[in-house]
């Protein structure tokens, strides 16, 4: 994953310290039903795109540019479908450390061809959602209720 600018900046004087920072996600569909996956370069697992959104910039601008950045395909948000603090802080081989809160959005495609934009990922694709690779429970989760009609999930401290 590409540091961002401003994350640099911290660092210089954050050190390894933890860093909470805003993220996002998308589950991005065609006009098929079929979801837009990336195969990560840090670990080589298919997953839903995402990244870190910057200072200023909203939640839903940023899912768009990251699509876009990662997979050169256009979309447009639909709705939010869920907001969660993930559990476990990240440590990076540097030892920089992270914990990252997620705002996932259900996009549409309306335009270009999913390919490697960037070197973020390895393999660009679109997927049936009967036949998904093997990913992690995170992305599995999101594309779950991108599927369902149903209210923006949310973890509370009792349901966890």
């Amino acid at each position: 994953m590409a540091t961002p600018d401003f994350i640099r900046t911290l660092r210089e004087t954050a050190g390894h310290q933890l860093l909470f920072l805003p993220g996002v996600s998308a589950v991005v569909f065609d006009d098929r039903g079929r979801v837009l996956l990336g195969r990560r370069s840090d670990n080589g697992m298919w997953a839903v795109i995402g990244g870190i959104v910057e200072p200023g910039e909203q939640p839903a601008d940023c899912a768009v540019r990251e699509v876009y950045e990662e997979t050169a395909v256009h979309c447009v948000p639909e709705r939010i479908l869920l907001v969660e603090t993930l559990r476990k802080p990240v440590v990076y081989p540097n030892g920089d450390t992270c914990q990252y809160m997620d705002v996932a959005f259900r996009c549409r495609a309306v335009g270009g061809e999913a390919r490697v934009n960037d070197d973020e990922s390895t393999e660009v694709g679109w997927f049936e959602v009967d036949d998904l690779p093997e990913m992690k429970r995170f992305s599995y989760l999101r594309i779950e209720k991108a599927l369902a009609d149903e209210p923006t999930w949310f973890r509370t401290t009792e349901t966890s």
